[in-house]
């Protein structure tokens, strides 16, 4: 069996921080930040897009998937390192709650198996403009208004956008120019099933996947109709060693499943600042 890579802890937690900043715009909120400056994690970084999407449907609110949301950036820091960050949504509570986690075929790469068709069908929407016929995000990466010549795309997602992040990377990596994509998702949903989780890690060999054990998120859908792509990154909010055992995290489902508890959980390991959870989440 191959050797999985090593998770870089600094990076998946800078990454993390820029990814935390597109909570920062409401998803009705439709302006495009192309041009604003964000910093995180010590970079700079300038937005190049606005990424917008219809909202997942779930059978509890099926009209949702109507309405249109802003659902992340793609940025560019001075070196060309470009970082696209999908976060996620309400409608991921809903969804926990849905009875079924129906499947369709990959719809961007043939024999790449099943995937949820919940997040397929918002993934197959991601834009870069909130016209319906505004160009992919796939389609539009090469040719894109970048400040500096790319040097790198690195892809990262939380939540319902650790979904959408699995499937534009394996989407880039199979179908454009930018084939070396690293990949970072915190909390993410499984998203498809053995073919298709065996496929992206074939094609995608940087990747990484943090689950916290005590997020339910991560565990759905179940298996064995669905399968977690690789390299998983496990974070325990229980701290076992030393004796006696201390928890971490408050224990609710919301904190389990914040970013900014992802972000404190690594920090943890990292040697570094350690990032401050959030007051409510205290233990």
């Amino acid at each position: 069996m191959p050797t999985q890579p090593t998770i870089n802890v600094v990076t998946a937690i800078n990454v993390a921080q820029l990814l935390n900043l597109t909570y920062d715009t409401l998803p009705s909120d439709l302006t495009n930040a192309a041009g604003k400056t964000l910093s995180a994690g010590g970079t700079n970084y300038t937005v190049v897009t606005t990424i917008y999407a219809n909202d997942l449907a779930t059978d509890i609110n099926p009209s949702r998937g109507d309405d249109e949301v802003s659902i992340g950036l793609i940025c560019q820091d001075q070196a060309g390192n470009v970082v696209i960050a999908i976060r996620g949504t309400e409608g991921i509570l809903e969804w926990i709650h849905d009875a079924e986690f129906l499947q369709v075929p990959c719809p961007f790469l043939v024999g790449a198996g099943h995937t949820e068709d919940g997040f397929t069908a918002m993934y197959e929407s991601l834009r870069t403009g909130t016209a319906a016929n505004s160009p992919t995000v796939v389609n539009a990466l090469a040719g894109l208004s970048y400040p500096h010549a790319v040097t790198s795309v690195t892809i990262c997602g939380h939540s319902l956008g650790g979904a959408l992040a699995t499937l534009l990377a394996l989407d880039v990596a199979a179908n454009t120019a930018f084939d070396t994509p690293a990949v970072y998702t915190y909390g993410s949903p499984r998203t498809g099933d053995s073919l298709f989780a065996n496929t992206f890690d074939q094609v995608v060999k940087n990747s990484y996947r943090a689950a916290n054990r005590l997020d339910i998120v991560p565990t759905l859908p179940p298996p064995v109709d669905y399968q977690h792509v690789l390299t998983p990154v496990d974070l325990n909010p229980i701290r076992l060693l030393p004796p006696p055992p201390k928890v971490l995290v408050k224990f609710n489902p919301g904190c389990e499943h914040s970013l900014t508890t992802y972000m404190y959980l690594l920090s943890l390991r990292s040697g570094g600042t350690v990032i401050p959870l959030q007051s409510t989440c205290q233990p």
